[in-house]
């Protein structure tokens, strides 16, 4: 599978159609990286289903989020309010089963889910086959260009531009479905997540593919 060295824009069903050529027997990791609220978990679903709607099997899902620390290790260490912030993740961890989803030697790999609902990451919640080709991996800082996120290694990345005040507004909106009050809800998004936000926009390396606002 042939990737352009610059960056170039491109449409959902293209890209779509650009990873269902990868061989049976191999296997391609695939970065989807944005900021919080550009929509990289919708993305990674769309693609899951149409790839596995043309040949069964063929697409998985691995979300970053599954590497937060859990609030045990963040409150102590006072970084509970940062809470989805870089250092926020173990990274290393994430590197590492990155590498084993890449390596395929089992028949399958238990990875962690983040359930939204509790906030916390729920280990072995999802199981990756070796007939997978394609690891659909989703995170905000996968393409930070910083520390031990640069050791992070993808065979495709794809960048999701959207803009920051489309950003601000679904934040807003999702913290409202968690009954917060308007208040609680604008001091979240505003001394957290668009903090969050900006260090993605400002500080990630360039994508080998990018999709617009969506």
């Amino acid at each position: 599978m042939a990737i352009d060295t610059a960056p170039k824009k491109i449409t959902i069903e293209q890209l779509i159609d650009l990873l269902g050529t990868i061989p049976a027997g191999e296997r391609r990791i695939i970065g989807i990286a944005g900021p919080p609220g550009s929509g990289k978990s919708t993305l990674a679903t769309q693609i899951e289903s149409a790839l596995n709607a043309r040949a069964a099997g063929y697409a998985a899902v691995f979300p970053m989020d599954g590497f937060h620390f859990d609030d045990r290790v963040l409150i102590p260490r006072g970084l509970r309010p940062r809470k989805g912030a870089p250092e926020t993740f173990d990274v290393d961890g994430f590197g590492f089963m990155l590498e084993r989803l890449r390596s395929n030697a089992s028949e399958e790999i238990a990875v962690p889910v983040f359930d939204r609902d509790i906030e916390i990451a729920r280990a072995g919640a999802s199981m990756i086959p070796r007939a997978v080709r394609a690891i659909l991996v989703e995170g905000n800082y996968l393409l930070l260009d910083r520390g031990p996120w640069m050791a992070l290694n993808f065979d495709m990345t794809i960048a999701l531009d959207v803009s920051r005040e489309t950003l601000r507004s679904r934040l807003v909106d999702r913290w409202v479905r968690h009954g917060k009050s308007k208040d609680e809800i604008v001091a979240q998004v505003d001394s957290n997540d668009m903090i969050n936000v900006d260090l993605v926009l400002q500080a990630s390396r360039r994508a080998n593919y990018v999709i617009a606002e969506h």
